[in-house]
């Protein structure tokens, strides 16, 4: 969670920082966060990613990465757990696990993750949407405040949704291609309800390696309820956008990824795998 920071500059470092915002076009309190991280050598918009969407849509579930690994690199993100057992939800450094059978449970440090992406989440820029009438309506919204088609976008949405649906994988051992994991998911339908979206946009190009387009979970404010969304709708929503400039991928040192063929275009698999069944 991002904290509020107060302190006194010189008049002449503050007209320096209004000069960089004019010219660049960013606000004072990215800049700030920019040259501190830079400063205490902290990872500042670097995204950690565990394994490759490809290597899951070839249903490589083996973990290879746990969860206190993973929350050494971020504290806002998403991602699966060994065997596909859930959905992953990272939020203010704590990683919970939403399962097929409507449970969600805070994931143990050594629990295993095969696919995870994650950040150290601090707000660029915020933007109330009065009013959200599905995901499509979401993401279009969305893309209208993007600022490039080539940066990879951090988002966290936290306020009152009126309805949101999700999905949870049901747990299948490795081998078990996306495609066919994901086809006995268990759908959830939430009415009235605090909660939070984290997720990411990740553009075309990065296809073979991440969830191009809107990658999305949702998690409820009691951490009751939890998936992947698949539609919601809401009012008042404010949308904090975190724009990410630096990848590390690990990469699994299991034999079967490292003998696996990953060179196949993934892009129709993905798609199957993320809609809401039965939508075109």
């Amino acid at each position: 969670m991002a904290k509020r920071l107060e302190t006194q500059i010189s008049d002449s470092l503050w007209q320096a920082l209004r000069e960089r915002s004019a010219s660049s076009g960013q606000s004072v309190s990215h800049i700030v966060q920019a040259a501190l991280a830079e400063a205490l050598d902290v990872q500042h918009h670097s995204m950690f990613q565990v394994s490759t969407s490809g290597a899951i849509v070839e249903g490589l579930y083996q973990g290879c990465v746990s969860v206190g690994d993973l929350r050494r690199h971020g504290d806002l993100g998403l991602g699966t757990f060994e065997d596909l057992d859930g959905e992953m939800i990272l939020i203010d450094g704590h990683c919970y696990q939403a399962r097929s059978d409507g449970t969600v449970t805070e994931a143990p440090d050594d629990e295993l993750t095969p696919f995870a992406s994650v950040v150290s989440f601090a707000a660029d820029q915020t933007h109330p949407l009065p009013s959200v009438a599905s995901w499509p309506d979401l993401t279009g919204q969305l893309d209208g405040l993007r600022t490039s088609a080539n940066a990879i976008l951090a988002i966290r949405a936290t306020g009152h949704f009126d309805t949101v649906k999700v999905r949870a994988a049901c747990k299948h051992e490795s081998g078990t291609d996306l495609v066919s994991a994901v086809s006995d998911q268990a759908i959830f339908n939430f009415t009235d309800i605090e909660g939070s979206l984290v997720g990411f946009w990740s553009p075309e190009y990065t296809q073979a390696i991440a969830i191009a387009g809107y990658h999305v979970h949702f998690i409820s404010a009691d951490r009751q309820h939890g998936g992947h969304v698949l539609d919601l709708t809401a009012h008042d929503l404010p949308v904090d956008l975190h724009v990410v400039s630096d990848l590390h991928l690990a990469i699994p040192e299991t034999a079967e990824f490292l003998a696996a063929d990953l060179g196949g275009d993934t892009t129709d698999a993905l798609d199957k795998a993320e809609r809401l069944p039965g939508s075109q």
